[in-house]
């Protein structure tokens, strides 16, 4: 057996350092869908410049969880029913070609990778944890579509989620929608286990559209744009 060291990984620069912080404040709630993302506060927060908190803030726009508007700045992206159904129908079509591509790679190995991403989704949800279950969550599913050794399809599979991550933390803060998360899990991975096609693409369809089901409701729910705060300030650590 080697004995060689692993290497470090690099430290974080500025930029990446500030990335992840608007990432876990998005994913967490406490950058919420329509609010304004106000960069002075956001540099004091993270302890960078303004100029690393801008590179973060337009590589967030551009994976589509920030919106910019001239003379306004950056918004945490604001996604209509209509948008959020497409993003999900699209998902579908998609999700379901790296499942069936990946269906003849799932060996002993990958159900360990998959149902290990299932167990820390689980531990995440039994502490509350919401930013580490999302992390994990990404991390069970993606365990399946890499599988299909298709990196177009992959990326396009990225940028749906990504786009709806903000709606997505607001699900899982829901106790109820956690539990029902867990067991939809441990059906795919029985599934994928049984290397069983049809099952494995009817449980991931049956897992998105409760989310989806969900999220239309929060949705429609959501204030009004002229009773919601434009800016309003971030909590303190």
């Amino acid at each position: 057996m080697s004995t060689r060291a692993r290497t470090p990984a690099p430290p974080e620069t500025m930029q990446q350092h500030a990335l992840t912080w608007l990432r876990e404040a998005i994913v967490g709630g406490e950058l919420r869908p329509g609010q304004r993302v106000p960069q002075d506060e956001v540099a004091e927060r993270v302890g960078v410049s303004i100029a690393p908190v801008r590179e973060a803030l337009r590589v967030l726009e551009q994976e589509g969880q920030l919106t910019y508007l001239p003379r306004r700045g950056y918004f945490v992206t604001e996604l209509r029913v209509a948008d959020l159904e497409e993003i999900y129908e699209l998902r579908r079509v998609l999700e379901e070609r790296a499942a069936r591509a990946a269906l003849p790679r799932i060996d002993a190995d990958a159900v360990v990778r998959i149902a290990t991403a299932a167990k820390e989704c689980a531990d995440a949800a039994e502490a509350a944890d919401v930013v580490a279950e999302l992390a994990a969550n990404r991390r069970f599913h993606f365990a399946i579509f890499e599988l299909a050794e298709q990196p177009h399809l992959l990326r396009l599979i990225r940028s749906l989620w990504d786009a709806t991550e903000p709606y997505r933390a607001t699900y899982y803060n829901l106790p109820s929608e956690r539990r029902a998360s867990l067991d939809a899990h441990d059906r795919i991975i029985a599934a994928a286990r049984a290397r069983d096609g049809d099952r494995l693409v009817a449980e991931q369809d049956a897992h998105r559209e409760r989310a989806l089901h969900v999220l239309r409701g929060i949705l429609g729910e959501a204030p009004a744009e002229a009773d919601r705060p434009t800016s309003p300030a971030l909590s303190s650590p």
